[in-house]
């Protein structure tokens, strides 16, 4: 069972988590109207999207007025950004304003400023963070934002950031030991072997270590991980659902944990994926997230591909967002490993520079605690070097996926199903 902390009412993060809902509503609308005509007036992507759909800004008025817009994908973003470096003409500040650059797989480039909206730290602080903690981050500091996002919400939080990065696990340990780190931030995936490291090393992790509280994103927290985390080693874990291209944080558990309640800065619909109209809460759709406290980043009506639900119930922490169900899957063919996702437009376009390979497919499982992922690639001529053809592929993979395979495999012309999916996710989650 979960650990349910005692709820204290004095600790929200802001005025925002706990508006009525008629204030919430023309919050929203005030919001959505300033947003959707700085973006017509200053990234032309989105003057030529509401033009080409025969909209003006003056009508997108409500959430409901949004179904007037398209849907832009993240293969859209990547089409846009190639015809017209290099933001797709999404940018809506003058370019030499632009502070930091984040680079998505794709490759996709985010422009970022410092707009005084906390990211992640509204639910970094609902997770419990506070002044005092140590908190080791293991997200990436190269080119993803995730890192120095997070670390900069557990600043906000008023704690300590430890920037320990990705990998490294025996000298994250170390780290983790030597610091008496009480929390810590990443995926469950990695803490979990953070933990394994550590008992194979001679550790009591429970009687040694110091964490307290963990904070996830990137991948699913299966419940049987929650429960182990919870009941053998004392860590009370939470969950977010951040998708890069809006921003960040999109929706975040409460200490309730009952699913995750939605981030003001951001209108959030579940949309029907074959032609955007909305759905009503409970119904099962894809989440399209338009960010109305970015006026750096022009992007309308982002589809993130994944699928969920909205709630609109009572929580008793008295936050009175709506709240999101969590992630029931993907349309498409992408999928996140290990907090990154693949899409199959990338690797397509992959190995398109290898005449050597006739077809290919990637699939997902979750072997313990880890994502793992395998290239299967049907050879044109068996005879080829498989070793230098494997290192070659699997280098330029990583350098576009930002993430390395665990095995790539090779086998004759025909073996693959003329009709298979180029991504197949084979993982459960329980």
């Amino acid at each position: 069972m979960a650990i349910k902390p005692q709820i204290r009412k004095d600790e929200y993060f802001d005025e925002l988590e706990v508006m009525t809902v008629e204030k919430r509503e023309a919050y929203f609308e005030s919001r959505l109207s300033e947003t959707v005509a700085n973006a017509y007036k200053n990234a032309p992507a989105a003057k030529r999207i509401l033009d080409d759909a025969g909209v003006s800004p003056s009508q997108i008025k409500t959430i409901k007025d949004l179904e007037l817009l398209p849907v832009t994908r993240k293969s859209d973003i990547i089409e846009m950004q190639r015809s017209n470096p290099p933001y797709g003409g999404f940018l809506s500040i003058p370019q030499n304003d632009v502070e930091r650059v984040f680079i998505s797989p794709g490759p996709i480039y985010e422009p970022m400023q410092h707009t005084g909206i906390k990211w992640f730290a509204k639910s970094l602080w609902a997770a419990g963070f506070r002044k005092g903690d140590v908190v080791i981050n293991t997200f990436t500091y190269h080119m993803s934002p995730a890192g120095i996002l997070c670390h900069e919400a557990i600043s906000d939080c008023g704690a300590t950031a430890v920037p320990v990065g990705t990998g490294h696990t025996e000298v994250t340990v170390q780290a983790m030991l030597d610091l008496r780190a009480t929390g810590y931030v990443g995926t469950p995936s990695f803490l979990m072997a953070i933990i394994k490291q550590a008992e194979e090393l001679g550790y009591n992790f429970k009687n040694d270590f110091y964490i307290k509280r963990a904070w996830f994103t990137g991948e699913m927290l299966a419940s049987s991980v929650r429960q182990t985390l919870e009941k053998d080693y004392d860590i009370d874990t939470y969950q977010a659902y951040a998708v890069t291209e809006p921003g960040g944080a999109i929706a975040y558990e409460c200490s309730c944990k009952d699913r995750l309640h939605l981030m003001d800065e951001y209108i959030v619909e579940i949309v029907n994926p074959s032609n955007g109209k909305q759905l009503t809460d409970g119904e099962v759709g894809e989440v399209v997230v338009t960010p109305v406290h970015n006026n750096t980043w022009g992007l309308l009506r982002f589809g993130t591909g994944d699928l969920s639900s909205i709630v609109d119930d009572v929580c008793p922490c008295g936050r009175t967002t709506k709240k999101l169900t969590g992630i029931q899957g993907r349309i498409g063919e992408a999928v996140k490993v290990r907090g990154m996702f693949v899409v199959s437009n990338q690797v397509e376009s992959l190995f398109a520079q290898y005449r050597e390979v006739a077809k290919w497919q990637i699939t997902v499982a979750r072997i313990g605690q880890r994502d793992e992922m395998t290239i299967t690639a049907e050879l044109c001529d068996d005879n080829c070097d498989k070793i230098k053809l494997a290192d070659e592929i699997g280098n330029r993979f990583k350098s576009i996926c930002l993430i390395n395979p665990d095995k790539i495999e090779f086998v004759p012309a025909d073996t693959l199903p003329k009709d298979s999916k180029t991504i197949v996710d084979n993982r459960k989650w329980d």
